[in-house]
């Protein structure tokens, strides 16, 4: 199914959010954070966490939608979070359903939250998610790294610096 809008969100688009962040979680981080994490994940509470989000305006969101105007994938970024502040901006999430992977929304939707003055900016992964691949596509650097712990066990994350958008 085509993507053809990246429109910036609004609440209106919260549910359609919520549903993709629970739904990618579930699929991408099975096996690498604990089972129990993921099926305690609640499209409610990602609802509330979306909106809240929104309505403090600090972020730029943009949605992936198809043609009938359904929510396939997501990006947020804005300010850096604390961590190698050095950079003034991070990509937070960017989460596509598993069936629209692979056909550029991922670029399309990094393109549109990118830092408007076009500097580079950074993002934490998990070090076992696959979409490694990605970033390092987007010309993505590995800065650092940094152990977290999920659901009781720790996991490493991996920082990447991805160049300025076009």
């Amino acid at each position: 199914m085509k993507v053809n809008n990246i429109p910036t969100a609004t609440i209106e688009d919260v549910p359609g959010i919520a549903k993709v962040h629970v739904d990618s979680w579930r699929r991408t981080y099975r096996g690498i954070v604990p089972d129990a994490v993921l099926d305690h994940l609640s499209y409610e509470e990602k609802e509330e966490l979306w909106t809240s989000v929104i309505q403090r305006g600090k972020s730029r969101i943009a949605v992936a939608e198809t043609p009938a105007g359904k929510i396939v994938g997501f990006a947020s970024a804005g300010p850096v979070r604390n961590r190698l502040s050095s950079y003034q901006q991070e990509l937070y999430a960017i989460y596509i359903l598993s069936s629209h992977q692979r056909q550029g929304i991922g670029q399309r939707l990094v393109s549109e939250v990118a830092p408007p003055d076009h500097s580079s900016f950074l993002v934490w992964v998990l070090a076992d998610n696959p979409s490694c691949r990605f970033y390092k596509r987007l010309g993505g650097k590995k800065i650092g790294t940094e152990t977290i712990t999920i659901g009781g066990i720790s996991v490493e994350e991996v920082a990447y610096v991805i160049p300025s958008q076009p």
